[in-house]
């Protein structure tokens, strides 16, 4: 029996694997003059890494988006199969 625990897992898997191919099309198409739309996007993020130097430990932290049109497709594409599925 599905719960609905469930179909939230499966959605977060369709939505990330959406905006993961959608990104990585979007860059393999850039260099195409007809398709180089699709890679225009934003990246948003820390862009210099923040380090915590605790003496014995460090840590360092960093993350950043890179979106673009071609992971909001994929995104809505993901949305799409789910609901169909």
């Amino acid at each position: 029996m599905a719960t609905r625990e469930k179909n939230i897992w499966i959605l977060i898997i369709f939505i990330l694997c959406g905006i993961v191919l959608g990104g990585l099309i979007g860059e393999l198409v850039s260099n195409i003059d007809a398709l180089w739309w699709f890679s225009y996007g934003s990246n948003f993020g820390l862009t210099t890494p923040i380090t915590l130097d605790m003496g014995v430990i460090v840590l360092t932290f960093g993350l950043t988006f890179k979106i673009n049109i071609a992971s909001i497709v994929g995104l809505a594409i993901a949305i799409f199969l789910y609901r169909k599925f």
